[in-house]
Parts: C-alpha cells; structure tokens; sequence
C-alpha cells in the first residue's frame, strides 16, 4: 500500500458509524447513489466540530481558491496547529503547499491525512499528481490506483491512471 512508502504506521482513521455505508455506496459501478455518497463524506469530512475552526477552513480554502497561496497557508496551519487530528486541514494545507512548489511539506500533511483517514480519496488523488509532476510515475500510478479502489468515479484519478498506464505501455497520449 501506498501509506508504506510514506513511512505511516497504522491508521488512525475517522471512523463514523454511516461513513462505511457511504464509502459502499461511493464504490458502486453503475446509477447516480454515489454522487450523493461522494457529497456526503465530503461535508462530513469538512467538519472540525468547532465554528472557528471550520471558519479557518473557510478562509483558507477561499485563499487557496483566490491564488493567495501564503494566506492561504497561513489560516491553515493556524487550523492544524489548533486541529491536529482534522484530517481536511491537513489536505487543504498540502494543497496550498503543492500550489506553491513546496512538494516536502505537501507530502507530510498527505502522510497525516492518510494516517488520520485512509480513505481520505482527495488526499491519495493529490499524493497521486504530485509523484507524476516529480516523475515518479510508479508510485504515482499506484496512488491513483488506490484512490479509485475507495471512489471509482472520481475524473482525476482516472485520467491520471490512463494516462500513466499508456506511457508506460508506450503508446501515444
């Protein structure tokens, strides 16, 4: 699994007691019940149980939105420093840190998601497109892979995996 290379021990994942019915219905192959699914842990995994914190969210998603990537970082690590074991402050922050070049400390809030979730789909996808920005494409495919074992739907991961699967077939893109 991808959470060796990233040097995580054993997970410490969120769990909620309907958030195993919505991963199922996430993975079905056909009709439109996972949409509804991918929604629903999404906002679940948006709440930090505090207003000021998901305030700081808030702020720092709009920054990131906006392009400011030092505010950006800014809102968010004051929300991991005050929400360390909130796995979509994390996310959000490697985002910003990817954004901005700085793939070391990206690769650590990844690492924290994926310890605090790992079914945290969006951080796996983003571990996923970050390896193949570095070249990295091996373990870039296997993030991918993994990402859509949890959301067999989500668009970026499965461009990610066609696309590397072709270069390393060899065939035109």
């Amino acid at each position: 699994m991808i959470f060796g290379m990233l040097g995580l021990g054993p997970a410490l994942a969120q769990d909620r007691p309907d958030m195993d019915d919505l991963f199922r219905r996430l993975a079905e192959p056909s009709g439109e019940a996972w949409r509804i699914a991918e929604s629903d842990i999404l906002r679940e995994w948006s709440k930090s149980g505090s207003a000021a914190l998901d305030l700081l969210l808030q702020r720092g998603e709009t920054a990131l939105d906006e392009g400011n990537l030092p505010e950006a970082i800014g809102h968010l690590t004051a929300l991991t420093d005050h929400a360390p074991d909130f796995a979509a402050g994390f996310h959000a922050r490697a985002v910003a840190y990817a954004a901005s070049g700085q793939f070391g400390p990206a690769l650590q809030d990844l690492a924290r998601v994926l310890q605090l979730e790992p079914r945290y789909f969006p951080a796996l996808t983003q571990l996923g497109t970050m390896l193949e920005e570095t070249g990295d494409t091996e373990r870039a495919l296997q993030a991918y892979r993994e990402s859509l074992a949890i959301h067999p739907h989500q668009q970026e991961a499965i461009d990610g995996t066609a696309r590397l699967e072709r270069q390393r077939d060899g065939t035109g893109i």
